[in-house]
């Protein structure tokens, strides 16, 4: 699993993990066999649920990147990414199997070539000195739209960056 910039709290008695307002996401992490992981966001809390089962909860708004995959024993069965933003109260969302409430899906992809693309954009606006759950939203419906294409992705810029930032700063 990729570190987080800032250690999630862990559930006490007190939230229990039913902070209604957060986003969970429950991954497995069977090794060779089912491996789900946090590419990228800041989760607030974590909770272990067993030895294979983690439950990150994320505040609302945070954008976040999973990666999963899954193989059997003759090899990759499995292969996607999707980068969420969290639930807001009372906004329209998806659902997915591993998280709840739901969330704005920005970007979904399968098959190891298209998932290849992702975590290379990602990468390359980390290399900006960006965090990817800082860019902007736009970005990422971009990059899902030009996968499912097959069309050029146009890579992330710090001036376009700049621009999200400033437009963001607009609705606070």
């Amino acid at each position: 699993m990729s570190p987080v910039r800032s250690q999630p709290r862990q559930f006490d008695a007190q939230t229990d993990g039913r902070d209604p307002d957060l986003t969970f996401v429950e991954l497995t992490w069977k090794d060779s066999q089912i491996e789900r992981w946090i590419r990228f966001g800041d989760p607030v809390c974590e909770e272990r649920l067993d030895p294979h089962r983690r439950r990150f909860g994320f505040a609302p708004g945070a954008i976040f990147g999973v990666n999963r995959w899954a193989a059997n024993t003759y090899g990759t069965v499995l292969s996607r990414f999707d980068i969420l933003r969290a639930a807001r109260p009372g906004t329209a969302i998806q659902t997915l199997p591993y998280l709840r409430p739901g969330g704005t899906l920005l970007l979904s992809t399968h098959g190891w070539p298209k998932v290849e693309r992702v975590l290379q954009a990602v990468d390359a606006i980390e290399a900006l000195g960006i965090d990817p759950a800082d860019a902007s939203p736009d970005y990422w419906r971009h990059l899902h739209n030009r996968l499912a294409t097959a069309q050029p992705v146009h890579p992330y810029s710090r001036l376009q960056h700049r621009a999200w930032l400033k437009r963001r700063s607009l609705w606070l």
